[in-house]
């Protein structure tokens, strides 16, 4: 979920809050495989993307989510491999992958605010690649002030090298400049991983070297394009002995010109979660200026353990959010997530520390699967997966890296053979961050909210006023389009609605 960047925290008076939910009509002409996407607010309007089978659509509602028009997107052929998004106050790109014969080709379509495009598509750029097959091989990021865009791709055809290719644009798609850099890669445990762009347009990543299955990682390298450069710059980070780390999560911090490097660590392969691995660089200077660990207290590891003991409290979290702070500082969210199966194999943390394991791409990397498929993990059909969602462990660190506070929001969810209603969507209310998840009562999945201040005091409120029965909501696909304002796909009867919010 692309979240609003660093609004935290406008230091204001309390504010009490109330919210009206306005729903959207079920549209019964939708598929239960439907892939559907909140491209946001648009001169007023709500857009919404929704796709199935060969069928592409943007459906527009007002501002009561009255569906006013729904525009068929005939320009999208039938091999597509992935869409994406970026919405402006009164348009937005349409980027999508396609290929034909032995061409991948990248493009992208203007299109206004109620769907229509604005002028004709425009290619981007074309891979020939026989390797490849419904897959996407080009990745997209943006800027937190969507001001840059870009596109890369990663070929993988030499074992010992890979080649990156970037497309730097500016927010009207013009091309800033191209740029191609052959990375060396002798360990056969090696990969790219936590591509990050910030306002200026500098784009940074890792290559990350594992251990022998890459369940750890035990080496980073940080590579530094500049947006006024076609040169990478490599940079080996600090050393940490005797620690293991996780998934690398990296966030440019774009109030004051660095990137943020977090990960979890252990002290032996495989090992318990003890803290948290912090780096910061300064992409300008080229210099880390922080590289420490905060290891977890025995107070915050209680408070998170959920069922688990204290020593293994931290082991089936997964960072989701690190949030930067005007000090320098910043905020992480992780949530709990496992899975037990029956007749299958459960999910392991370690299996997903190189992100490229599970997606076969012949000679690319594949940056996520097919976006046909409804909404995350699922719909397993030979064995019984179940699915857990609980705990919600929050920590705020000063500019050095020391833990200021912690905190946990409560929670506990599952369900059989899909996760779409699990998971947490995050609101940006100003001086407070609100978490809105479902808690089942009575056999019913109702939209629960519970706020944290800047002083990680947390507010647990009741369920939210106003919900209409019948509907289920997914709000780890909610998307915030105002600043008072969030839209929450959800279900009725077996069909998708999308559920305003207003604060």
């Amino acid at each position: 979920m692309k979240l609003f960047y660093s609004l935290l925290f406008l230091f204001t008076s309390s504010i009490t809050f109330s919210q009206k939910i306005t729903y959207t009509e079920p549209d019964r002409d939708d598929a239960r495989d439907m892939h559907h996407e909140i491209i946001g607010r648009m001169n007023g309007n709500i857009l919404v993307y929704k796709a199935y089978s060969t069928l592409h659509f943007i459906c527009v509602f007002d501002q009561e989510m009255k569906q006013i028009a729904k525009e068929k997107l005939d320009y999208i052929t039938d091999r597509v491999f992935n869409v994406d998004f970026i919405q402006y106050p009164d348009y937005a790109f349409l980027f999508y992958q396609y290929q034909k014969r032995n061409i991948i080709y990248n493009m992208a379509v203007k299109v206004d605010a109620m769907g229509k495009k604005i002028g004709e598509p425009m290619q981007l750029d074309t891979t020939d690649s026989r390797d490849v097959q419904n897959n996407k091989i080009y990745q997209f990021v943006q800027s937190a002030d969507k001001q840059k865009i870009m596109f890369f791709k990663v070929n993988t055809y030499h074992d010992k090298e890979h080649t990156i290719t970037t497309f730097l644009y500016n927010k009207d798609l013009t091309l800033i400049n191209k740029a191609q850099e052959i990375v060396p890669m002798r360990d056969r445990n090696s990969f790219l991983t936590a591509f990050e762009l910030d306002n200026k347009g500098n784009f940074l990543f890792f290559k990350a070297t594992g251990t022998v299955n890459n369940d750890n990682i035990t080496q980073l390298v940080l590579i530094n394009k500049q947006v006024d450069s076609t040169n990478f710059k490599y940079i080996n980070l600090k050393a940490i002995n005797n620690i293991f780390l996780d998934e690398v999560k990296m966030k440019a911090d774009n109030l004051t010109n660095k990137f943020i490097i977090t990960s979890f660590y252990g002290t032996k392969r495989r090992g318990d979660i003890q803290g948290l691995y912090i780096s910061v660089f300064d992409a300008n200077t080229n210099i880390e200026t922080v590289s420490t660990i905060a290891a977890f207290d025995g107070e915050f590891r209680n408070d998170a353990k959920g069922d688990l003991g204290i020593k293994q409290a931290f082991n089936d979290y997964f960072i989701k959010q690190i949030i930067p702070k005007k000090n320098g500082g910043f905020l992480l969210s992780a949530e709990s997530e496992y899975s037990s199966s029956r007749g299958g194999d459960n999910y392991n943390r370690w299996d997903y520390v190189n992100p490229y394991n599970s997606y076969g791409s012949g000679s690319f990397y594949s940056f996520g699967s097919s976006p046909y498929y409804p909404w995350g993990r699922g719909y397993n059909s030979y064995n019984i997966t179940k699915y857990f969602c609980d705990n919600i462990a929050i920590a705020c660190f000063d500019s050095s890296g020391k833990i200021e506070w912690n905190n946990v929001i409560r929670k506990s969810q599952f369900d059989d053979n899909s996760d779409v209603y699990l998971g947490y969507g995050m609101f940006n209310a100003g001086n407070q961050l609100k978490f809105l998840f479902n808690q089942l009562e009575r056999g019913d999945q109702i939209l629960t909210e519970q706020s944290i201040n800047p002083d990680g005091q947390i507010t647990r409120s009741s369920t939210l006023k106003n919900l209409d029965k019948g509907y289920i909501f997914m709000p780890r696909h909610a998307k915030q389009v105002g600043a008072k304002q969030i839209i929450v796909p959800c279900m009725f009867r077996s069909l998708l609605c999308f559920a305003k919010i207003d604060y």
